[in-house]
C-alpha cells in the first residue's frame, strides 16, 4: 500500500502524541495530582471543542438528543475520558512511560476478551495464540522480566492500574463499534467527529472533576506547583493527545484501514522509550524489548486471516 505524505503524517501523529502524553505527564505529576491533571486536561479540551460542538448546547433539539442518550454518552465519558486517562496518570506515579505504553499496546488482547465475554464474538485459534503471546508480553512488563516476581506477587501498582485502564478502553472501543439502536443507522444524530467527542466530554469532564474532588477528600494530594512547565504540559496534552491525535486517528483508520493503523499504533512504546531517554533520562531495559516483540508478534498472529 502506497502511503502518501499526508496519510503517513496522520498515521504517525497519534502514536507520537500519545507517547509524548505519557512522558510529559510523568513530569507533570511531580507538580500536580494525577486526577487533577486529567480533569484540567479534558476541561481545556472541552473548551477547545466548544466552537465546533456549540450547536449541541445551543439548540433545543440537539440538547434533547443528548438527553435521550445520556446513559450511553455518560458511560463513554466515564470510561474514555474520566477513567482511562485518570488511571493512566495514576499509573505514572509508580510506573514508567515505557511500561504504560507497552501495556496499552496489548489492547487487541483485551478487546478479544471483552468481545468474547460480552458480545459473543468467539476468537479463532490464531487469535487465541496471538492473545497468549500478547499476554506473555504484558506479564513480561509486570514482572520486569523476572518470572519469580509474579510468583511472589510483587507487582508495581502503576502497572496494574494501567492493565485496568486498557481493559476499560477495550470496553469503550466495543461500545463505539457496537452502539445501541439509538446511536445506529438513521437513528444516530447527525454529529461530526468533534460534536461526538464534545458530547462525551460533557459527561467525562464532570466525572473527571468529581473524581479529582473525591480523591482529594479521601487522600489529599500535593498543592499544585504552578509554573510555566506545568501550564505548557496541560495545554499540550489538551490540544495534542486529546484533540489532534483523536482526529488524526479517525482519518487514518478511515483511509488506511484498521490493520495498517494498528501497525503504526504499536510505534507508541518505541517513541515513548526514545522520549523517556531524551526528556527524563529513563533508559529502557532489555525486558522492554522482549515484551514489545511478544506483544507485536501476538497482534500479527491474531490478525492473520488463516483457519479459525
Amino acid at each position: 500500500m502506497h502511503l502518501a505524505p499526508r496519510l503517513l503524517l496522520l498515521l504517525i501523529l497519534p502514536p507520537l502524541l500519545w507517547a509524548a502524553n505519557a512522558v510529559f505527564a510523568r513530569l507533570a505529576i511531580n507538580s500536580i495530582g494525577p486526577l487533577w491533571l486529567n480533569a484540567l486536561r479534558w476541561g481545556l479540551a472541552l473548551l477547545i471543542l466548544l466552537p465546533l460542538g456549540w450547536k449541541l448546547l445551543a439548540t433545543p433539539g440537539a440538547r434533547a438528543q443528548i438527553g435521550e442518550r445520556w446513559g450511553y454518552l455518560g458511560v463513554l465519558g466515564l470510561i474514555g475520558v474520566g477513567a482511562y486517562n485518570g488511571l493512566q496518570y495514576l499509573a505514572l506515579q509508580t510506573s514508567t512511560p515505557v511500561n504504560v505504553t507497552l501495556i496499552a499496546a496489548s489492547l487487541p488482547l483485551w478487546s478479544m476478551i471483552v468481545g468474547m465475554l460480552f458480545y459473543r464474538v468467539h476468537p479463532t485459534r490464531s487469535q487465541l495464540f496471538g492473545a497468549a503471546l500478547s499476554l506473555a508480553g504484558v506479564l513480561t512488563v509486570l514482572s520486569r522480566g523476572d518470572p519469580e516476581v509474579l510468583l511472589r506477587i510483587q507487582l508495581v501498582e502503576g502497572d496494574l492500574l494501567m492493565v485496568l485502564a486498557i481493559a476499560g478502553w477495550a470496553v469503550y472501543s466495543w461500545m463505539l463499534a457496537r452502539p445501541p439502536a439509538h446511536m445506529s443507522g438513521a437513528a444516530r444524530p447527525d454529529w461530526n467527529w468533534a460534536e461526538f467527542l464534545f458530547a462525551q466530554c460533557l459527561f467525562g469532564v464532570v466525572i473527571g472533576f468529581a473524581a479529582a474532588g473525591a480523591g482529594e477528600f479521601v487522600a489529599p494530594s500535593m498543592t499544585p506547583d504552578w509554573n510555566w512547565q506545568l501550564l505548557a504540559t496541560i495545554v499540550f496534552i489538551a490540544v495534542g493527545p486529546s484533540v489532534i491525535a483523536y482526529r488524526s486517528w479517525g482519518l487514518a483508520v478511515a483511509e488506511a484501514g484498521p490493520a495498517m493503523a494498528a501497525i503504526f499504533y504499536n510505534l507508541t512504546p518505541l517513541i515513548a522509550a526514545v522520549l523517556s531517554v531524551l526528556v527524563i533520562g529513563e533508559w529502557p531495559q532489555p525486558y522492554h524489548g522482549a515484551a514489545f516483540l511478544l506483544i507485536v508478534a501476538g497482534i500479527a498472529v491474531a490478525s492473520h486471516r488463516g483457519a479459525g
